[in-house]
């Protein structure tokens, strides 16, 4: 509905505060609800204030103790008080500009003290100085100041791009000692793995040697056994010459083999055969010598 007035009468409308004059000078405060003036005794009424929450947004330009130059975006949040009304009505022409002034005072007597990085995290520090300062002053003027938020600080343009860089390189050197970590793993893991491989290569080797060896001797002693008058070399010979032979057949049934003995022919069995038995004789005695240690 608003407020409605007339020369005797009118309608303070509620979180409004009406001012009464009386021949020029304050007289008293008109409280929300329907008020009577008397003109004939020099009533009239002056002006109505508001009582509600009022927001003020103010941007200041400033500088960091790092010489960083800094735009700072801050809400002030005020109200008239009720009881102090009159001093709201007559000391301050345009208490926007006053608050605004007394921030924009404050404000840079706060952040020259601070770095860049300072401020970011304290912002609220900042907010809590100029509300106390604030609240002094513009309480004696019938103000209540409610709260004061530093909504954004916005510094340079080069000098967002220089800490974006910054910030992408610190995560770039950590991205890098990751990944170098997981490569060393890798390798580290790849090694033990080929050397954990050629143990048990070598393992498997000395064991198949030791099963052959095994395997002829028994072949021997068992031949020795059974044809009378023969010697340990000959069955030897014999066995080697038995096993050349089947190794050229398999060659030969294979249509895809490639191996070629050099040289090779009926004169060359007894080197071979010499060289089959001096190679199983060694790695007998290297399982002896192995066995021992």
């Amino acid at each position: 509905m608003g407020n409605t007035f007339c020369l005797f009468c009118g309608c303070v409308e509620q979180s409004s505060v009406g001012v009464v004059e009386q021949w020029g000078r304050f007289h008293r405060l008109a409280q929300p609800g329907f008020q009577f003036f008397n003109p004939l005794a020099g009533e009239c009424l002056a002006g109505i204030l508001s009582t509600r929450i009022a927001s003020l947004d103010v941007k200041i330009e400033t500088k960091t103790k790092d010489n960083v130059f800094v735009q700072l975006l801050c809400s002030i949040q005020y109200r008239v008080v009720k009881e102090n009304a009159d001093d709201a009505f007559y000391e301050l022409q345009n208490p926007q500009e006053q608050i605004q002034a007394y921030v924009f005072d404050v404000t840079r007597a706060i952040v020259p003290k601070m770095n860049l990085d300072e401020l970011f995290e304290q912002k609220g520090e900042v907010a809590k100085g100029v509300m106390e300062e604030l609240g002094k002053v513009m309480g004696e003027y019938g103000y209540s100041i409610e709260h004061i938020l530093m909504v954004d600080i916005i510094p340079d343009p080069s000098v967002r791009r220089a800490m974006n860089e910054i910030n992408a390189a610190q995560r770039l050197l950590l991205a890098s000692e990751f990944k170098g970590e997981a490569d060393k793993v890798v390798i580290v893991k790849k090694a033990e793995a080929e050397a954990e491989s050629k143990y048990l290569g070598g393992v498997g080797v000395a064991r198949q040697r030791q099963a052959i060896t095994d395997g002829l001797r028994e072949n021997i002693m068992e031949f020795s056994t059974k044809v009378e008058g023969t010697s340990a070399k000959e069955v030897m010979d014999l066995i080697m010459i038995t096993q050349y032979f089947d190794t050229i057949k398999e060659l030969g049934n294979s249509s895809k083999n490639t191996t070629v003995f050099i040289p090779h022919g009926p004169g060359h069995v007894r080197d071979i055969s010499n060289q089959i038995r001096n190679g199983m004789m060694e790695a007998s005695c290297a399982q002896v010598t192995d066995d021992v240690e």
